[in-house]
């Protein structure tokens, strides 16, 4: 073509020359522009086409593909191709023309490939099965093959060899690889023990002490863990390292329906006693345990008889004390609060005194997981348990705080003056 048109510019008289330098111009702009407009059907017409059927389906998976502009990228290859083809009209120059083409072809075929692989992790995230297993760490393993894959052929094609004769090469470099890719080797690893082992899901709450990560694991990479910490900041921690160290998961407290309150109260152990007929009156009266109270008086009654025991001493026989009729309080006020989960652990115990008193622990699970329920509720309980303990004579422990000094030392001056005026 090239010839001929040089050919045809001579015989109108033109040198030889300047025919050879017009005909290298004419059809270099002749390819440029059919290369231009190749592109301008592409992206102004088909794509539009395309776009419109997208838009108009009811499946949600091309609408995906559109988003992530796979066909748009797909769309770079029609001009390549007229150059890749009209290559040959250029004689001696259009080897290498072909050549450049054909890897410009290839990259943007790869870059269509990498918008695909994005697409259909996108697609799998509508699936609940995506936050049991993961697929994004597989999806960049794929990426990473297909792209040496493709940088070999392209390599290979500009230097006019076969693809294979450079893979012989490269044997040798394993070693060098292995080192380049070392994350990339051990974050699959991770990656699959990770899934196979389901230790790790998106939307699970993981701690990881070590890095300082306190979260919702938001992604799930070939290289990284990507947490979204409470204080909203993100943490990117090595998959590797969720193997090699040590990590809670509060998946099972999610999945159980329930949340734990573990906490104590306290109880200055100076306030214990046993209770009279006037503390026995006047419990009775709490809704929450008047038959308690009937049904275990009952019991020591007929214990005490059995005994023949002498109950003008308070050692003798069974009584009732305050802090056994709290505990019977507390678990049956416990039994009745509608957010107590009642089909999980459910204790109300002392642990072994101690120099702040006699702690009474609460050991219940809330059915409501929400951590900002879940606390409000925690807050409630305490609330009133707290404010309730007074009324069986018991006193709360808490050390002697500056209004507890000052109380002493102004007692101790009312003293100093009633013994003054008399």
């Amino acid at each position: 073509m090239l010839n001929n048109i040089q050919n045809w510019l001579t015989g109108y008289g033109i040198s030889t020359f300047p025919a050879e330098i017009a005909g290298w111009v004419i059809l270099s702009l002749g390819v440029l522009l059919l290369s231009f407009f190749s592109n301008l059907i592409a992206k102004k017409l088909i794509l539009k086409v395309i776009a419109f059927v997208v838009k108009k389906s009811k499946a949600k998976w091309d609408d995906i593909l559109l988003e992530h502009k796979v066909f748009s990228r797909l769309s770079h290859i029609a001009p390549a191709l007229v150059i890749y083809f009209c290559s040959e009209m250029f004689n001696e120059i259009g080897i290498y023309l072909q050549r450049f083409s054909f890897v410009y072809m290839a990259f943007a075929g790869l870059s269509a490939f990498n918008a695909f692989l994005n697409a259909i992790v996108a697609i799998y995230r509508n699936f609940e099965m995506s936050k049991q297993r993961p697929i994004k760490s597989y999806v960049q393993v794929i990426k990473i093959i297909v792209f040496i894959f493709i940088a070999i052929i392209a390599l290979a094609t500009l230097m006019g060899q076969q693809p294979w004769a450079l893979l012989t090469g490269f044997g040798a470099m394993t070693a060098v690889f292995m080192l380049v890719f070392k994350d990339s080797i051990l974050g699959l690893v991770a990656g699959i023990q990770l899934s196979t082992n389901n230790m790790v899901q998106i939307g699970d709450w993981i701690e990881v002490p070590q890095y300082g990560a306190d979260g919702d694991v938001i992604d799930i990479t070939l290289h990284t863990v990507i947490i979204q910490n409470w204080d909203k900041t993100i943490s990117s921690i090595p998959a590797y390292s969720l193997i090699s160290g040590s990590f809670k998961n509060w998946r099972g407290m999610s999945d159980s329906g329930g949340r734990r309150i573990k906490r104590s109260i306290n109880i200055d152990m100076s306030s214990i006693k046993f209770c009279d007929e006037e503390m026995l009156s006047r419990f009775t009266k709490i809704q929450h345990i008047s038959e308690y109270i009937a049904s275990k008086q009952n019991e020591l009654n007929e214990f005490n008889n059995a005994l023949e025991a002498d109950l003008s001493n308070l050692v003798n026989g069974r009584r009732m004390t305050n802090i056994g009729t709290l505990r019977a309080y507390i678990i049956a006020y416990l039994k009745n609060h509608p957010k107590i989960h009642q089909k999980m652990t459910f204790l109300v115990r002392q642990l072994a005194p101690c120099d702040n008193g006699l702690p009474l622990e609460i050991y219940v699970f809330s059915n409501d997981q929400d951590w900002v329920n879940y606390e409000a509720i925690q807050a409630d309980v305490f609330d009133h348990l707290i404010a309730t303990i007074p009324l069986f004579d018991l006193r709360v422990f808490q050390n002697p705080t500056g209004y507890d000094f000052t109380n002493i030392s102004g007692r101790q001056d009312i003293e100093n003056t009633s013994k003054s005026k008399t």
